[in-house]
């Protein structure tokens, strides 16, 4: 996991590594598939049901493996045809992680900025069982030191905010 105090620059780092900014010198390579989701998850488009985001980011998947992975993320039947847009929090990273996850071959790494924030307990319990069946690496900033443990990372490198 990344800590830090607020301002030392993790979002930053992560948003170096995704390739959404570019480092003043130097370059950095990832080598493997990666999807991340920020704290808006904006990977999924508001204005389209949840099933619809997870049948554009999953264009291979057939209906039943659709609905049976939103399913397994809290939205079954009907719920999966909620718009993203109306969703809250701990609803909005249920699906981000579905669409992400659910596919015929998720990423390796997956990358998550501050997940649990502003999240109620049963909300981070769902997002950690989701994130238990998943077998790549994962890179999170959280202050959450129970939810880091709770999904199984082990090292944290803390960034100081020092120059």
């Amino acid at each position: 996991s990344l800590a830090g105090p607020n301002g030392a620059g993790k979002t930053s780092l992560i948003r170096l590594i995704s390739g959404e900014l570019t480092p003043f010198c130097g370059t950095v390579k990832v080598s493997v598939e990666f999807a991340m989701l920020d704290q808006r998850v904006s990977c999924l488009d508001p204005e389209t049901s949840i099933l619809d985001n997870f049948k554009r980011l999953n264009p291979s998947s057939n209906e039943n493996v659709c609905r049976r992975t939103l399913a397994s993320f809290l939205f079954q039947s009907e719920a999966a045809l909620q718009r993203v847009g109306t969703l809250s929090g701990g609803q909005l990273l249920r699906a981000g992680l579905a669409c992400i996850l659910g596919g015929s071959e998720p990423p390796a790494l997956l990358i998550l900025d501050e997940p649990t924030n502003h999240l109620d307990i049963a909300s981070i319990e769902a997002i950690e069982r989701g994130l238990s069946a998943y077998d790549g690496a994962l890179l999170v900033i959280s202050h959450d030191e129970t939810f880091t443990k709770n999904v199984g990372i082990h090292r944290t490198v803390e960034l100081t905010g020092d120059t």
